[in-house]
């Protein structure tokens, strides 16, 4: 599967990067991790720290997969809303996810300060706009929901929008406790920190095939095999390769970053922005002064036309952008296209599945991918170690989304 078309801005931030060798001959492991991307690392991180024997291998470069399209937004509210959400699966399971994302926003931030390579997370708010005025009473019901379930958020009106940015809304949700990332630094430092706690990395090193036995699986590589007693899938959106979820689909997203501009301060603590209108349109800062968008979410187009798409959407978000902030100097540095997978049901995909034994996998499908990751990591952290974890109930590959009782 071609993941993306097009430039990306990350990697270029990252010099020199960590290079990692491809395996050859046998080797054995207590858990196979097949996916170099942030679920895979962030995996590796804390089963290194429990001490376990963790191998990490990707077919491409480590990070050069759908983390490298990722837009770096950390937030602990979601595409689906947390009325949605309780609408959907009940109150105790709904309220549950957002306890979870918001949990893991904490356990991100707590694992980023252990790393030795910045990747430059920075704290940061984010306000959520109404598109138009059919939205507003949407807002208002989440604002409600948030606040009875002690969630940090406030209800802005049109007038205090416009006083603390250059546009306009009809009204808008503004959250505390979200950040922002370098999605391409935060995974080779995770998976740096990982190797030097005994994790091995091998890079272009891809599965051809799992043999699946009763206490162990036999992953063969091009030029070696590995024996591990578990095995986490984190190939992303490559999993539909691997095996169908009738519950995901996967479509196109467009990204831009601008030129680095002088002047971002009519951006008001250069807060996370998004809108309720579907398509999606996600924007933030970075640290060098650019402006990050993307969304515009579509089916993906034939290959032939994907890079054709990239350029059009591109212009497409540009103006979007000045429509916000009308600055000078607005250009397009980097665009890019990338397969995106989302749930119908709104929930990441994490854990066992029946047809594959001894293995668990990591679906973080949706735009809140790296909290999902993280909330998945701590997951099967805890399962592989032993551990009780009830919440991996939530995100069964064969739910059926009936509504908990409250």
């Amino acid at each position: 599967m071609k993941l993306i078309s097009g430039n990306t801005l990350w990697p270029g931030t990252l010099h020199p990067r960590f290079k990692y060798p491809a395996l050859e001959g046998e080797i054995f492991c207590d858990c196979l991790i097949i996916g170099g991307g942030m679920g895979g690392a962030l995996s590796a991180k804390l089963l290194a720290e429990k001490g376990l024997h963790a191998v990490v291998i990707d077919k491409r470069e480590v990070g050069r997969g759908s983390s490298m399209a990722s837009l770096g937004l950390l937030q602990y509210s979601n595409d689906k809303t947390l009325t949605s959400c309780i609408h959907t699966f009940g109150e105790q399971r709904g309220v549950r996810f957002y306890e979870l994302c918001r949990l893991a926003m904490q356990q991100l931030k707590d694992t980023i300060s252990t790393l030795d390579i910045d990747p430059w997370y920075i704290p940061r708010t984010s306000l959520y706009c109404a598109s138009s005025e059919e939205d507003v009473a949407l807002l208002e019901e989440e604002y409600h929901t948030l606040q009875n379930y002690a969630f940090d958020v406030e209800l802005w009106s049109r007038n205090k929008i416009s006083a603390h940015f250059p546009f306009s809304k009809p009204n808008a949700l503004y959250t505390k406790g979200d950040a922002e990332v370098n999605p391409y630094r935060l995974v080779h430092s995770l998976l740096h920190s990982a190797s030097k706690k005994g994790a091995q990395v091998y890079e272009r090193t891809k599965m051809i095939h799992c043999e699946y036995g009763e206490d162990v699986v036999l992953c063969y590589t091009p030029s070696g095999t590995i024996r591990a007693k578990q095995v986490i899938f984190s190939t992303g959106y490559e999993t539909q390769e691997i095996k169908k979820d009738r519950g995901a689909y996967l479509q196109s997203t467009y990204a831009i970053a601008t030129k680095p501009l002088k002047d971002l301060s009519s951006w008001y603590n250069q807060s996370l922005i998004w809108e309720t209108a579907r398509p999606y349109l996600y924007m933030r800062t970075t640290p060098d002064g650019r402006i990050v968008a993307g969304g515009l979410d579509e089916e993906i187009p034939h290959d032939d036309q994907r890079a054709i798409r990239a350029k059009l959407r591109g212009e497409t978000l540009l103006k979007k952008i000045a429509d916000h902030f009308p600055l000078p100097d607005l250009a397009i540095d980097y665009a890019w296209e990338a397969v995106f997978g989302s749930t119908h049901d709104g929930f990441p995909l994490i854990g066992p599945h029946p047809e594959y034994p001894n293995c668990y996998f990591i679906e973080g499908y949706g735009g809140n991918g790296t909290v999902y990751s993280m909330i998945a990591a701590s997951i099967l952290t805890d399962v592989i170690t032993g551990v009780q974890n009830d919440d991996m109930e939530l995100f069964s590959l064969t739910r059926t989304n009936k509504p908990s009782p409250v």
